[in-house]
């Protein structure tokens, strides 16, 4: 008798595996933090036609290219977005350096706590706070800087770690797409070396896989040592028509699926889908005014107003987050 139930243990544990490969259970869940829903749905849909052999949607695994951009769509970008959050806290910490800030904006409304008003100057305003808090130091340097102010700084409004306000929602499907043979990418408005030092700890993405904007960087020997200087020059900007730019330079393949939230992701988001083959284009729709935000057309910051339009007309998947997600940040 106990030889036949050995045998009959034996037959189930195998039949277990042919119906869950990789020893995977009937209640494993690859995006636990997401509702049943249409977004969801979407997702696992995408993922099983692409990667299943003999399907007519099957992609090989290295044309399973994801990009993702990182304010809005991967991490928190309210109420502005955290990198200007580090140069506002730079230009505080050089100010005895600078007496000239006292009285040259946008310098001195940051100094004031006048955000707002910093920002008032639009781009040229941050552009100007990001050439003097972020250049004239090595990228060694840099980093360090970086993340050092990762390790202590806080969210005004939360009080979270910055790193704390990743979307676990979002981390599930990046570790869903590798675990399917997909490459994920950062593909952002932000600075490239703002986000290398900490992307792969963070998203589990390396620091070859960040597309960002960036600053001109000079060779140099000091002290008998190769160093980078990075320099007060813009080199590129990787926000809207530049984000497709950025993927062409840097990945050199057109994704076949694209995360997005804004209208700075338009862009993007038709060159991912405008391939041959099945593509999956996704906005993240910040909806849910009392766990996160609630913005889109109206919001100065991370505004979404023409790729929401389109979203319809090109197929792509709009998730709600109020309704489509169970949890936002990660437990600490």
């Amino acid at each position: 008798m106990q030889f036949l139930k050995s045998v009959a243990l034996t037959i189930i544990i195998g039949l277990s595996f042919l119906i869950f490969p990789e020893g995977r259970s009937a209640t494993d869940d690859p995006l636990p933090s997401w509702q049943d829903g249409p977004s969801r749905q979407a997702i696992i849909d995408f993922v099983a036609a692409v990667t299943r052999e003999g399907s007519p949607d099957f992609v090989p695994a290295p044309e399973r290219i994801a990009v993702f951009d990182n304010d809005g769509t991967l991490w928190a970008e309210q109420p502005m977005y955290f990198q200007a959050l580090f140069a506002f806290d730079r230009v505080r910490t050089l100010a005895p350096q600078h007496p000239e800030w006292q009285t040259r904006e946008p310098f001195a409304s940051v100094l004031k706590g006048d955000f707002k008003k910093a920002l008032a100057g639009g781009e040229k305003a941050l552009l100007d706070l990001v050439m003097e808090t972020h250049a004239g130091m090595t990228t060694d340097e840099f980093a360090r800087l970086v993340e050092d102010w990762l390790a202590t700084a806080k969210h005004p409004v939360t009080h979270k770690p910055y790193t704390g306000m990743v979307y676990q929602p979002m981390l599930e499907v990046l570790g869903y797409l590798r675990a399917n043979g997909f490459k994920t990418f950062i593909v952002s408005g932000g600075g490239i070396e703002f986000m290398r030092p900490w992307a792969e700890r963070v998203y589990g993405v390396p620091p070859e896989q960040v597309v960002g904007s960036s600053i001109k960087t000079r060779f140099e020997m000091q002290d008998d040592k190769p160093v980078l200087v990075r320099l007060p020059e813009v080199n590129f900007i990787d926000d809207k028509t530049g984000k497709p730019v950025g993927i062409h330079q840097h990945i050199g393949r057109r994704p076949i699926a694209a995360f997005g939230n804004s209208d700075g992701d338009l862009q993007m988001l038709q060159w991912a889908t405008a391939g041959t083959g099945k593509r999956l284009g996704v906005i993240v729709h910040h909806t849910d005014a009392q766990r996160e935000w609630a913005y889109d057309r109206e919001s100065a910051v991370g505004r979404l107003a023409d790729a929401l339009d389109l979203a319809v007309k090109q197929g792509w998947t709009v998730i709600d987050m109020k309704r489509e997600w169970k949890t936002i940040y990660p437990e600490p």
